[in-house]
């Protein structure tokens, strides 16, 4: 099936759309995102880029109202997934989400230490595509800002961290075995970047959307067992140092011919965030 990476606490909702799912909200009708498949944890003090999408009025506290991930690309810049902004995902519509918030510098959702810091503006990538997933990026601005620590550089056109083979980590909170495994614990699985071929022929859009290499790229295991899954949805690709996709799509989790799509962030137009070198 295809689905997007969002995830729930009560079990994954099916989709006809390819957007992820998010966490069953109270009084909502969306499901949670999920674990990295055939992942390792990781600590949060290594990769203080990595942050977690919470609201417990949609989603409760169980694991602090995580639903989806995100990435610090400025002090006040979060990069996340269009479609984990969507009713979709959320269960009612955005502006009626009154406490969205991004947990940075905690690992364990429900240890202690980091910050959450209130989301006090939302842009949604103009060239997002819901159709089709394609542009699948939104950016958040920050109430307070962070220490420029937790600032990771993205792929820019000029740079070649998103090539084919290209070694790769996908970070989230999600499903760990696409049954419903949902850690507490911010985990990574190793990948690889996969030729454009190779995506095309596993989404080649015969009733469904299809891979579209301008805007998207793959990585994952040829063998499968490797993968992002429910409730990563917005999660950093990350390769030689650099942010170089937003976790967006894919047929279920860690399955052979079967890639996760990220968003590609040498495509994204450089005005959405200040750009980075």
């Amino acid at each position: 099936m295809r689905r997007s990476f969002a995830g729930s606490l009560t079990g994954v909702l099916a989709l006809t759309a390819t957007a992820v799912v998010a966490p069953t909200a109270s009084g909502g009708s969306a499901a949670a995102d999920s674990v990295v498949i055939g992942g390792q944890p990781v600590r949060i003090s290594e990769t203080p880029w990595v942050v977690a999408l919470s609201s417990r009025d949609r989603f409760g506290g169980t694991r602090a109202g995580q639903f989806c991930g995100g990435v610090v690309v400025a002090p006040e810049k979060v990069v996340t997934a269009a479609h984990c902004m969507s009713s979709q995902v959320l269960g009612v519509p955005l502006n009626q989400v009154r406490d969205l918030e991004v947990i940075a510098g905690r690992g364990d959702l429900l240890g202690q230490g980091g910050r959450e810091i209130p989301v006090r503006g939302i842009r949604i990538n103009p060239e997002y595509d819901a159709a089709t997933n394609s542009g699948d990026l939104a950016v958040l601005t920050l109430s307070s800002a962070l220490p420029t620590r937790h600032v990771i550089r993205t792929a820019r056109p000029r740079h070649m961290a998103d090539q084919p083979g290209t070694p790769a980590a996908v970070y989230g909170w999600g499903d760990t075995t696409g049954d419903g495994a949902y850690p507490l614990g911010l985990r990574a699985a190793r990948v690889s970047v996969l030729p454009d071929r190779a995506c095309t022929r596993a989404y080649p859009g015969r009733g469904e959307p299809a891979y579209q290499a301008d805007t998207m790229l793959c990585a994952g295991d040829p063998e499968g067992g490797h993968d992002a899954c429910q409730g990563d949805s917005g999660g950093p690709l990350v390769a030689e140092g650099r942010l170089i996709g937003v976790v967006s799509w894919g047929n279920g989790c860690g399955q052979a011919g079967s890639p996760g799509v990220y968003t590609r962030l040498s495509a994204v137009p450089e005005d959405l965030w200040p750009a980075s070198d």
